[in-house]
């Protein structure tokens, strides 16, 4: 049953007793806690299992919440708002000091976005402060993108579910910092060549690892990971990986034709939006069928515009990371 006001009451009542709450957004479904409260905010990296070294993104309501949360708010800032917000963008920028550091991973900046959901808009309003919202699911492993797949995670005494249906999105935010030159940290359904237009100037891509605090999650290690191997092939590999492997693999596929028995494919849609949206929900399914491998053709993005290119960009760098640790 989708949420509605009475769950709304409840959830704010829960995050008021520093408790936790899982909610819907347009990308993933994230684990939300009160962002100003340390002790609830360890209760979060503690139920997913998380490195204290991945920060949290903050989700706000508006920008005037926004604004409460960091040091600075640039004119690049309010461009970026304006043009995105609510919506799959995170913006990096100086933390203030009401931010626990636990939240920024000892870091000086803290991601913040809007999500584009009524139904955490509303929860936001209500609770009139600001959330942590790692994706709900335990650490490293594929993103929810349904109810019911944070419930399947999470106990209903640990984690209050609201139920705001499928993610559209169905891949994380684009994160951009604009803490110093405009860059693009993860990368999202909003790519570099849409935020250069609207910032008016050059956002480069990639995030180095240095010595220093991580700015943005999704940066460490394995990501988004099934419990199954996952292995990546183009097309042309395709047939001769499944002749060779033994039991039963899981395709993953927007082009494939369907594999002879054992084998099972299960079909993503063939446009970059549609992809994303279906991905998450697509390895979740291919993990429960208890597979020796899963198999994902690489996406065919050849002639692809800006806007897809930018999401078949986001598409790959999770792909890439689910397999990482993979031989």
């Amino acid at each position: 049953m989708l949420a509605g006001p009475e769950e709304i009451f409840r959830a704010v009542a829960r995050l008021q007793q520093g408790g936790v709450v899982a909610f819907p957004t347009e990308t993933v479904y994230g684990l939300g806690a009160d962002a100003l409260s340390e002790t609830a905010v360890r209760r979060v990296f503690q139920l997913k299992g998380r490195p204290p070294e991945n920060p949290l993104i903050v989700h706000v309501s508006s920008v005037e919440m926004a604004r409460s949360v960091v040091l600075q708010w640039p004119d690049s800032a309010s461009m970026a708002a304006a043009a995105f917000w609510p919506g799959p963008l995170t913006l990096v920028l100086p933390k203030a000091s009401n931010i626990p550091d636990l939240v920024t991973a000892g870091g000086a900046t803290v991601g913040v976005r809007c999500p584009d959901h009524p139904t955490t808009l509303a929860l936001l309003e209500a609770l009139g402060r600001p959330l942590v919202g790692p994706s709900a699911n335990p650490s490293g492993r594929v993103s929810p993108t349904r109810a019911e797949h944070v419930s399947a995670a999470f106990s209903d005494e640990d984690v209050l579910v609201l139920d705001g249906g499928p993610c559209r999105a169905g891949i994380e935010s684009t994160v951009l910092s604009l803490a110093g030159e405009a860059r693009v940290l993860r990368p999202g359904v909003i790519g570099a060549e849409e935020l250069s237009r609207v910032l008016g100037c050059r956002v480069g891509t990639g995030a180095g690892l240095g010595s220093g605090p991580v700015q943005s999650p999704g940066l460490l290690g394995a990501h988004y990971a099934p419990i199954a191997p996952i292995r990546l092939a183009a097309g042309p590999q395709v047939p001769d990986i499944m002749r060779g492997a033994t039991g039963r693999v899981v395709l993953i596929s927007a082009w494939a034709l369907e594999p002879p028995p054992p084998h099972i494919l299960l079909r993503l849609s063939p446009d970059a939006e549609g992809y994303a949206a279906g991905l998450y929900a697509a390895l979740r399914e291919a993990d429960s069928l208890e597979p020796g491998l899963i198999l994902v053709e690489r996406p065919r993005i050849e002639g692809a515009d800006e806007k897809s290119r930018a999401v078949w960009e986001a598409v790959m760098d999770r792909l890439n990371r689910a397999a990482t640790g993979t031989p």
